[in-house]
């Protein structure tokens, strides 16, 4: 009988639920620990997804020998450190987005796991949700002739609360690095590295950014049109302006399911993809497969376009003067 992938699950927050249940669906796989440095926190979350062990310490965690691959699921400002933690403790690494806090610390994570000859992946979730393959695909394929724009939105309204996450300059609060991040990503997932980057941004009382537009200009003359809010909830689509057509990906496009191709001359096209459970199934699956072939990154989330895209958001904070207080 084949072994089931074993994870644990480094900080039980509400991203850890979301990993959890996506995790729950898959039959060859499951969370057998959570360690936090709340006992309560730890063995709420552990009732609640029926896990085996409790740790209360990150490094009880990370120790454990019984995992295969640590989730960090920690805020962003711990990111770098916790994934170093787990890589030098013999673990395989999948780190919630945003990478890191900065490029810098994205790239000391990856030489790191180079270092150590440990996966290391961004849970980009989104990236492998069976409509964003789909859509990948097809733009290969030249179903839209040659990709020359993206429009991508995502925003939320939250109420200012400066106890939050979001809003905490500390822990690197803000829209960008909090939900920007994801149609900066996908710009860059069909188009490539830009070089040429401009955004502008309104601050809030705690310094945070909550209004954000970003506009990336690639060498080849494509441009990405994108958006990010926490002031208000944004229509949550992506567009994808071909030369010969267009692709749709409905609201919310970052969990979605279904996209509209739209050729030169024919009718409309619907295509529907389903995903696993809650959608973040396919991540987990991807971990998994890697490990098993021996891979040591992904081939759609790779490292070095990781540190790219944080690079990336390090020029869009400078020039709207967001500095977070540890750097």
């Amino acid at each position: 009988m084949r072994t089931k992938f074993r994870w644990g699950i480094l900080g039980p927050g509400n991203i850890a639920v979301k990993f959890a249940t996506g995790v729950a669906a898959l039959e060859d796989q499951v969370v057998v620990a959570v360690g936090s440095r709340s006992p309560e926190n730890a063995r709420r979350f552990a009732d609640r997804f029926h896990i085996e062990r409790c740790h209360t310490s990150y490094e009880a965690l990370v120790a454990d020998p019984d995992i295969d691959a640590v989730y960090v699921a920690t805020p962003h400002t711990f990111h770098c450190e916790h994934t170093l933690l787990a890589l030098r403790h013999g673990k395989h690494v999948l780190v919630e987005k945003p990478f890191a806090i900065h490029a810098t610390e994205a790239q000391k994570m990856v030489e790191e796991a180079r270092r150590l000859q440990r996966f290391l992946m961004e849970a980009m979730w989104s990236r492998y949700l069976p409509i964003l393959v789909e859509t990948r695909n097809l733009v290969a394929a030249g179903a839209i002739g040659k990709l020359q724009m993206v429009q991508a939105d995502f925003g939320f309204r939250a109420s200012f609360n400066p106890a939050s996450r979001l809003f905490d300059p500390a822990l690197g609060g803000g829209a960008l690095l909090d939900v920007g991040i994801y149609p900066i990503s996908l710009a860059m997932l069909l188009l490539g590295q830009p070089d040429r980057i401009a955004a502008l941004a309104a601050l809030g009382s705690s310094g945070v950014d909550e209004n954000t537009g970003i506009l990336l200009g690639f060498p080849g003359g494509e441009l990405a049109l994108l958006s990010t809010t926490v002031r208000a909830t944004t229509l949550q689509e992506a567009i994808l302006l071909g030369d010969q057509g267009s692709i749709r990906l409905h609201s919310p496009w970052w969990v979605g399911n279904t996209l509209t191709l739209q050729q030169a001359n024919n009718a409309p096209e619907v295509i529907y993809r389903p995903y696993l459970a809650n959608g973040y199934s396919h991540e987990a699956i991807e971990v998994a497969a890697c490990v098993a072939a021996g891979q040591l990154e992904s081939s759609v989330m790779p490292l070095d376009e990781s540190v790219r895209i944080m690079g990336v958001m390090d020029s869009i904070r400078s020039q709207i003067g967001l500095r977070y207080p540890m750097e």
